[in-house]
């Protein structure tokens, strides 16, 4: 049926085929051209995650702009006339960014300690560094005992200070998602209507749209922030950092990366190609039909709208090779027939390459496609996506393949290549393999009880983190910049701790009353204007739950990982020490709750109470760079000392925030992974009975290729490499490439052994036929994968460097491990 269809379809009409193909792959291209690149903090989160929908209802509540960061270390001292007027003027600069609304610096933080004033005088306003009059020594003391202050807007030092900059809300792009992530929730459990699901593909397209018109705002914006730090370079050391910064420059990574794998991996293929065969059109053929598949899955990812994202940056990369991987089965087994049958017509050595191939291709791309497929089982979109993408990119290599390949071919005249066996046995590793398989079995057997041994004892050290910070290369300005905002001002990832309270208002209005006493004097002159407009609001602030909120926040200060805490016990500590020592009553905060200028309240109060919700919230910055940080051990061991130092009926919290949600993302992925491995071995063995018919060649093809994979696990636990998101999914990934050379093989393997039923004999043919074919496609995978160390991601270079060591295993493993085991096995008819 297969030789039908080229007979009356391929070669009949190869010139309209080709033709057409183009056509198709041309079409394709213009899609290619609305692939967009996706790098915001959403592509790495769970849209079914509970702790999802909690962060975004936190953020609601709370006083929260998103901001940009920009660390100065300025030359001179802090406090010198320089640095103020540096800061002045960078600051003013800064607020010509259409983006910016508000610079917060030291020069227009309230001081409050300078000197102190009694806490009444706060609803007046305070004085700051640039209203000129301030006592130089006092500030200084200030800023490195402050409790709003200290470790947060300067370092301990006092050499560095931020600079915080306040960007405009975008209240479209936020009503766009919510809207979206309703609908999708809709979607999801199945109850969407027709009508709605209308609006959502509508909304989707609309949201895409206004997030990309943000985008490029926002790099523009960077840029020009950007651009101001470069004139005041001179005067210090200055970093920026900040959320949309990150995802700005990521956005640039990916973009680089495409171009450097793409452009760099065709020049590498093209030197490779070029030094194993020595031929142009086995050059040009390979190349042509590589570009042809990474066009056309290009075109089909902008068709259906899948967005490339930092763990699908390297789609290209694995397009490429598995690819050629292909056509240089094809060409192997081509050159081998060329050079058996001097006097066959190029017809014949066409089609009974394309006929051999085929079967064992087939078979081969689908256990790749099997192992990508898996990551479809994952719950974070981006990883899907990269399932999705590599699973169609696979299948359409193979149709590609299968058609350009042979018209080429037919189309060009048959060549002979004398020296193509004196070029193979230049490459001595087959020899070495084909002796050692029959001289050192024993050797082998027992190396890979070692080799499983090592997985095992370094599989049990793994562990799984997500330090973002170590993302990036050490002389990246993310990096840097991170790296200054860890260590000096409080730590990076934020971390919340919302504290619910029970109580009937009612009762605590009572308790309240009944407390209240003329202890604090000196507020006599309000509480009367005060008591006109009052509410429930002046009796929230009860005993027991400033008790509560002080707990917790002295807690999270004792932790060696948390750099800077801030919730109402800052303003408590603050106002004790304003009160000339006395703590704050409730009455007391109830008036600043009130009376406080917004300016004031919203760096005080607002980001740390919600008394519509009857909650608090503790905010905690974790420091990333701490190289003995374990955050799903953190997470564990703060949600269990909290339950035990709030231990109230009246009481309950809850972690939220980012540090929460890349945990759970991490820690999901780690599940599916495991899981999915499983369920990927089981699949492939189904696979293997269904292409050999015999449990025996299943078991040993099982063997041969979960053997070598496991030692991924065992080089991560012993060199201490952690699973993050990019290196998690090598497994699944290597498993679906690894495969291909157990199918080839082993399909060889058997066609040797119908001619003598010898299978020391079928081993020497198999390894001096296929084995080239294999050596060849694993070479191009290893040197494919190595460019990925020009990365400036770090999970990539890691998963360039694991890959090419495991697919390095899996060719050892291939021709060692498995005809080893064939021969030990003895799995075909018995020797005659």
């Amino acid at each position: 049926m297969i030789k039908k269809f080229y007979d009356n379809i391929i070669f009949k009409f190869p010139t309209a085929v080709i033709i057409a193909l183009l056509l198709s792959v041309g079409a394709l291209g213009y899609y290619a051209t609305k692939l967009e690149i996706d790098a915001s903090a959403e592509t790495l989160l769970l849209d079914d995650d509970k702790d999802l929908k909690f962060v975004r209802e936190v953020s609601k509540r709370y006083h929260n702009p998103n901001f940009l960061l920009v660390t100065f270390t300025p030359n001179n001292d802090l406090l010198s006339q320089e640095s103020i007027d540096t800061i002045k003027k960078i600051s003013n600069d800064f607020l010509e960014v259409d983006s910016i609304t508000k610079v917060t610096s030291i020069i227009n933080a309230p001081l409050l300690q300078s000197p102190i004033k009694p806490i009444a005088s706060l609803v007046d306003g305070v004085n700051t560094i640039e209203d000129g009059n301030y006592d130089k020594d006092l500030v200084k003391k200030e800023f490195l005992n402050s409790e709003l202050y200290s470790n947060s807007l300067v370092s301990k030092d006092f050499k560095t200070t931020a600079l915080v900059l306040s960007l405009k809300d975008d209240e479209k792009y936020r009503a766009l998602l919510e809207k979206r992530n309703s609908l999708l929730k809709l979607e999801r459990e199945g109850s969407i209507t027709s009508k709605e699901k209308k609006e959502l593909d509508e909304i989707i397209i609309e949201f895409k749209k206004h997030r990309d018109f943000v985008r490029e705002e926002d790099s523009q914006n960077i840029q020009a922030i950007r651009n101001i730090i470069k004139r005041y370079e001179n005067t210090g050391t200055i970093f920026l950092g900040g959320v949309n910064m990150i995802a700005n420059d990521i956005v640039g990574y990916v973009k680089s990366d495409l171009l450097i794998y793409g452009s760099t991996l065709i020049f590498l293929l093209i030197t490779i190609l070029w030094i194993i065969f020595k031929n142009l059109r086995w050059v040009v053929l390979p190349i042509t039909i590589c570009l042809l598949s990474v066009v056309s899955t290009a075109g089909v990812l902008g068709l259906f709208a899948l967005e490339v994202t930092v763990i699908s940056s390297n789609f290209i990369s694995l397009q490429l090779i598995i690819t050629l991987s292909i056509v240089l089965h094809l060409i192997v087994r081509y050159r081998e027939l060329n050079n058996r049958y001097k006097h066959a017509s190029q017809y014949k050595l066409v089609i009974n390459t394309v006929l051999s191939k085929l079967n064992p291709s087939f078979f081969a791309i689908l256990t790749t496609i099997t192992g990508f497929a898996s990551l479809v089982l994952s719950k974070i979109e981006p990883v899907k996506n990269l399932g999705l993408m590599m699973s169609a990119g696979i299948a359409i290599s193979l149709i590609i393949a299968f058609i350009v390949f042979p018209i080429i071919l037919i189309f060009l005249k048959r060549k002979e290549e004398k020296n193509a066996k004196k070029k193979q046995d230049s490459f001595s590793l087959i020899p070495t393999c084909t002796k050692l398989v029959e001289k050192r079995g024993n050797t082998i057997i027992i190396a890979s009880i070692l080799l499983v041994i090592f997985s095992l004892s370094g599989a049990s050290k793994l562990i799984v983190e997500n330090s973002f910070i170590n993302y990036f290369k050490k002389d990246t300005e993310i990096y840097k910049g991170m790296k200054v905002i860890d260590e000096q001002l409080g730590g990076t990832t934020p971390l919340d701790v919302i504290i619910k309270f029970k109580e009937d208002k009612k009762e605590v209005a009572v308790a309240i009353k009944e407390d209240t006493s003329d202890e604090f004097s000196a507020f006599d002159d309000f509480e009367s204007e005060f008591q006109e407009s009052a509410n429930d609001e002046q009796y929230w602030f009860t005993a027991d739950k400033l008790e509560v909120i002080k707990k917790v926040h002295s807690y999270l200060e004792s932790l060696d990982e948390v750099g800077k805490v801030q919730s109402l016990e800052t303003l408590l500590r603050l106002g004790k020490l304003l009160n000339e020592g006395e703590p704050l009553d409730g009455v007391t905060l109830a008036l600043l709750y009130n009376e406080l200028p917004n300016k004031y309240k919203d760096i005080i109060l607002n980001p740390y109470i919600n008394i519509e919700n009857n909650e608090a919230r503790v905010t905690v910055r974790i420091m990333d760079s701490n190289p003995e940080l374990r955050r799903n051990e953190l997470i564990k061991k703060i949600n269990h000392d909290l339950e035990e130092l709030i231990a109230s009926e009246h009481t309950s919290f809850r972690l939220s925030n980012l540090m929460i949600l890349y945990n759970n993302m991490l820690q999901s992925l780690f599940d599916s992974q495991i899981n999915t491995l499983g369920f990927v071995v089981v699949i492939l063995f189904i696979m293997f009975l269904i292409l050999f018919r015999s449990i025996k060649i299943a078991t040993v093809a099982i063997l041969a290729n979960i053997i070598p994979i496991s030692a991924i696990f065992g080089i991560m636990g012993w060199l201490n490499i952690p699973l993050d998101i990019m290196t998690i999914t090598i497994a699944a990934i290597s498993i679906g490439i690894g495969v291909d050379d157990t199918i080839h093989y082993i399909h060889r393997f058997k066609e040797e052994f119908k001619h003598d039923h010898n299978y020391l004999n079928s081993m020497k043919r198999a390894h001096e036929t296929i084995g080239y074919a294999m050596y060849y496609t694993s070479l191009v995978v290893i040197v494919g994968f190595s460019i990925l160390v020009l990365s400036n991601l770090i999970p990539t270079i890691y998963f360039g460097l694991l890959t090419v060591v495991v697919m390095a295993t899996i060719l050892a493993s291939a021709l060692l491990l498995l005809p080893k085991l064939i021969i030990l096995f003895k799995p075909f008819k018995k020797v005659a």
